[in-house]
């Protein structure tokens, strides 16, 4: 066994938790993973893990091999980009984390560009809704909508969407226009349930004057593609992300309601641990990111 290999194989299991997901993290078997781990433990003469049919704990000794590991690891990348600088691209793995709709809609539409910059990373995209633990999941870099509250994480913004109302023709033809904040009180709305301000709809004027609408809706989803497209089969007005709708406004599947009136906008951000050194990988993919949504016109 590499010594290299001892170390990440015992960050791997501390990180995920347990030998089965270490192995997948790692792409090795088990087996293999708990041999790598028993070879560390023999060498050391020190037990890191007490394990038991059910439970994966740290030893005091293991905690302080983790702890020193992850310092050693990090001074190993940085060692080896500092040698080889510019003249080699980043290789290995990059995994990456988005929302479901931004990873389907945005980010899977770019990312042959970067795969293409980059042609010795392999890339693993997990879409998800869902909070994760980058560590236990093994993510290198997270795209998330909205701030981030983790002291131990680092949030580059990318780009400002703002929230657009919209309507099918079809459903204008039917209820009218609203000409006013104050008659969207009177139309069906499309919630999606993802915002925590849920039938309270704020509206800034063009004057800068904010003010909050109570809204009627009987339609409340958790997807902002699904609030799209119950609004283009004429479900109501919705409020949803302008990169989600900016296609279908377009080619007039749907029309701004109150385009002169401004609601919430959400931060785009890319997230990765707070270390003092970032792998070659992770610099790479949030340049090209920052250059991308960068110089993209924010959508109406």
């Amino acid at each position: 066994m590499d010594t290299l290999d001892g170390l990440k194989t015992v960050n791997a299991v501390v990180e995920t938790g347990s030998f089965t997901a270490a192995s997948e993290r790692l792409g090795i078997s088990k087996a293999l993973v708990s041999k790598y781990v028993g070879e560390v433990e023999r060498q050391l003469d020190i037990r890191l893990f007490n394990r038991t049919t059910r439970q994966l704990a740290l030893t005091d000794a293991g905690r302080s091999y983790y702890e020193q590991s992850v310092h050693l690891l990090e001074q190993f990348s940085a060692m080896v980009d500092n040698v080889t600088g510019e003249q080699t691209s980043p290789r290995g793995i990059l995994r990456i984390s988005a929302p479901v709709t931004f990873g389907e809609i945005q980010l899977s539409a770019i990312l042959p560009k970067f795969q293409a910059l980059y042609p010795n990373l392999r890339i693993e995209l997990v879409l998800t809704n869902s909070a994760i633990d980058m560590l236990e999941e093994g993510i290198d870099v997270r795209i998330r909508i909205g701030g981030v509250d983790d002291s131990n994480m680092i949030a580059r913004q990318l780009k400002v969407f703002p929230l657009v109302l919209c309507a099918s023709p079809e459903y204008i033809e039917r209820g009218g226009l609203p000409a006013s904040p104050e008659q969207l009180a009177d139309h069906p709305c499309i919630i999606d349930s993802n915002f925590r301000i849920g039938k309270q709809w704020p509206l800034i004027s063009p004057k800068g004057e904010p003010q909050t609408i109570n809204v009627n809706s009987k339609v409340a989803v958790n997807s902002p593609q699904a609030v799209k497209e119950i609004a283009i089969a004429g479900g109501g007005i919705a409020m949803v992300p302008a990169f989600i709708v900016e296609e279908a406004i377009e080619d007039g599947r749907l029309i701004p309601v109150l385009p002169e009136y401004t609601t919430l906008e959400f931060g785009l951000f890319a997230i990765y641990p707070h270390r003092k050194y970032v792998a070659k990988k992770v610099r790479c993919f949030i340049d090209f990111m920052l250059a991308e949504f960068s110089n993209r016109k924010t959508a109406v």
